[in-house]
């Protein structure tokens, strides 16, 4: 299945074939449109002018990396802080993962470990690890037993809740609809 998360093909190619560019998107998903969040790991690459890989952005002089991202048009809303926070992701994945994202998913035991495993990544909480498990098994078919469970809600079959659920313009169209609900039931309490 191709991704389709930026809606641009060049970003949503690199995101299929690049699992850190991949995580950087789900990284930068906050206070953006998915859309600008999922084409950040292209922008960065193509500012680098090299292969976006986790030694590489690891290795950036932090200022000269946090002046990559504030180029206009930023990546983020917030480019100093997210791009301490890409370079944060990086460092972990060369320390623990021998600079490699798909480790992080290889020899695992089950979901609750893959799981356990994202959640450990620096920027990552409960949700942002549930959503990107999801999107491993329904669109990258990373998935070890117990992959639903541990994904929760956005690993359900047939529901349009996140970045896991958006193949095309009508799924994110779907996302974003059941998103604006939840916030208006959410309002209502």
């Amino acid at each position: 299945m191709r991704i389709q998360l930026s809606q641009r093909a060049p970003a949503d190619d690199l995101l299929g074939r690049n699992a850190f560019a991949l995580l950087i998107g789900m990284l930068l998903d906050q206070q953006v449109a998915m859309e600008w969040a999922f084409t950040g790991p292209f922008t960065i690459a193509e500012r680098m002018g090299e292969e976006l890989t986790p030694d590489a952005v690891a290795a950036r002089d932090p200022e000269a990396f946090a002046a990559l991202l504030s180029q206009k048009p930023a990546v983020h809303r917030y480019p100093g802080s997210m791009a301490k926070r890409v370079q944060q992701l990086a460092a972990y994945l060369v320390e623990h993962y021998d600079g490699s994202a798909e480790a992080l998913w290889r020899d695992i035991r089950d979901g609750d470990d893959l799981l356990r495993r994202l959640m450990d990544l620096p920027g990552f909480g409960k949700q942002k690890a549930q959503i990107f498990l999801a999107l491993l098994g329904k669109q990258r078919e990373v998935r070890p037993p117990g992959w639903r469970e541990a994904a929760g809600a956005y690993g359900e079959v047939g529901v349009f809740r996140s970045v896991a659920d958006v193949v095309d313009e009508d799924t994110l169209a779907r996302v974003r609809a059941a998103k604006q609900e939840a916030k208006r039931a959410a309002k209502g309490k």
